[in-house]
Parts: C-alpha cells; structure tokens; sequence
C-alpha cells in the first residue's frame, strides 16, 4: 500500500460513504460524477482494498470501508476546527463559532439569540448545526452546544441556563371551533399532534398521563418544528415550549397549570475551547439570552 494518500481522497472516500452514491457525494463536494468515481478508484488501488461494491441498488461499502469510517470522520472534524482555528486572529473575538442545537430551538428559539450576539460581535460567523443528535463535544466536532440532557464527561464545560417548561397549546381557530378542555380526562375528546417513533416522547406522554391520546393524534411526526406548524394550523393539540408558545398571539395555552415537564438546558464546550475568545462570547451571549427569556416567563 503506497503512503501517498492525500486528505482529498480521503475527504471524497467519505462523503461517498456518507452520501451512499458517486453522484451525491459529486453534488456535496461540488465536483463532476467522473471525478469523484475515479478518486475512488485511485484510492482503492493505493489502498489494495475495494471500499465499495456497485450494483443496481447504488454503493455498498465493503467491510474495509466500514472500518475507515472512523478514522476519516476524526480527519474531517480535525479539518474543520483548523479552519475555524484559523477563522481569526489569536485573541480577537472573531472568527468562525460552529454551534450544535436541537431542531426546535434551532428554529424558533435560537435565532433571535444570535441576531443579538451579532449586533454585539459583528465579527463573528456562526455555523448552525440542527440535529437532535449529540454532536462530538470531545472531537470538537462543533464548538458550543445546547443540550437538554446533563453532559457528564470532565473534558467539557457547561453552564445550566434554563429550565424550560412544556404545556399544552392550540391555535384560537381550533379552540373557537372545539372548545376549551377543562380538564385531562377532557382531553380525550380532542384531536392531537404527537411524536411518531421517537420512544422518548411517546415515554413521556405516557408517564405524564395522557396515554389516552395516542389514539387521537391526527398526525404524527418526530419533528418539534413541524408538530409545532401543524398546531399553527389549527390540526390540533400539542405539547410546546412554553415561552416559544406564549410569544404567539395566535396560540392558546390549556390547561395553564399543567406542566408536562421541564427541559432542564446547558450550554457546553470543551475545556479547550472555553478560553478562546470567540467561543467564550458566543457562550456567554446565548447563556445570557436564555436567563432573559427564563425571567420573562
């Protein structure tokens, strides 16, 4: 096997993997179909192994790839915080910050944090991740997160910033047309929207009592935002952040007593990271926007 294997190769290799076709992987990496096939196959022979194997189906990747997965992830995660290393001079709040959030507070929570943090550091450039994922806080795959579950490893640094409550809304057409529930056992009588697979949202209706409205979701879905559209819509009921709910006019909370739970939230970064200037802004910024929203409530 010849050493002479660029990071190119390995940064197409993995967008292949990651794409499962030559010709997603082209459109990701912005280069032509025949350009990304023949990469691979120059890598292919400088690696004596065969990475994928083709059928009508598209790409499989062997066992050999499947292996590599690993290694190429961390070299483009390494890549990545290099870039953004180098986004700015040393000591300068600016630069490139690469922050991870869940979908819903990507959407509807986070951006008028970050029009905030822009008037104030006009020189910093945020990359936005959405996923309900963990990204690798170890890897410094991203450099800040927002979190609703307690980081436990010692490497990272977090930060309690809120403690979010989740109550039950609907739009005032769909309350001008059903009614008002007076109370849990009323709910039954009215059309849901509710998670469809996720095993931790259905635990959690469960467990806050209201089992019997699985069987009046009217539509299912994982995705916070558009559970959250759909009740705009007037479909139905859903469970909602109460301070994002509360902001829309056209939003209606029931039940206002009733708490489903609280989204305890940390923002978190790497002990490496947590003195860099540009990433301490960033963090100090978004942690001082929740408490404001937290005392607003």
């Amino acid at each position: 096997m010849s050493n002479m294997i660029s990071w190119d190769d390995q940064r197409i290799f993995l967008a292949v993997l990651e794409e499962g076709s030559l010709s997603a992987a082209a459109r990701r990496l912005g280069l032509s179909h025949p350009t990304v096939r023949a990469r691979i196959e120059t890598l292919e022979r400088r690696l004596g192994a065969v990475l994928f194997t083709r059928s009508v189906n598209g790409l499989t990747p062997t066992e050999t790839a499947q292996t590599l997965r690993d290694p190429a992830r961390a070299m483009a995660m390494a890549s990545e915080l290099f870039v953004r290393a180098a986004s700015a001079p040393a000591g300068q709040i600016a630069g490139t910050v690469r922050i991870s959030v869940p979908d819903f507070m990507g959407i509807e929570v986070i951006p008028a944090m970050l029009a905030r943090l822009h008037r104030e550091y006009p020189a910093i450039r945020i990359e936005l991740s959405l996923s309900n994922i963990q990204a690798d806080l170890l890897a410094q795959e991203v450099d800040l997160a927002v979190r609703t579950i307690a980081p436990t490893l010692g490497a990272l640094v977090a930060r309690k910033v809120a403690s979010i409550p989740l109550g039950l809304f609907a739009s005032r057409e769909y309350v001008t047309r059903r009614g008002l529930p007076a109370d849990i056992a009323e709910l039954a009588a009215h059309d849901f929207i509710g998670p469809d697979r996720s095993r931790s949202d259905l635990a959690l209706i469960d467990s806050s009592g209201m089992g019997a409205i699985r069987e009046r979701m009217v539509l299912r879905t994982d995705s916070h935002p558009a559970q959250l559209a759909a009740l705009r819509a007037g479909l139905g009921i859903a469970a909602v952040q109460v301070p994002t709910a509360t902001a829309d006019p056209n939003l209606v909370r029931l039940l206002p007593d009733f708490e489903i739970i609280r989204l305890d939230t940390w923002i978190v970064t790497h002990e490496n990271l947590s003195r860099v200037p540009r990433v301490r802004a960033v963090f100090d910024s978004l942690a001082d926007a929740f408490r404001m929203i937290s005392k607003a409530r």
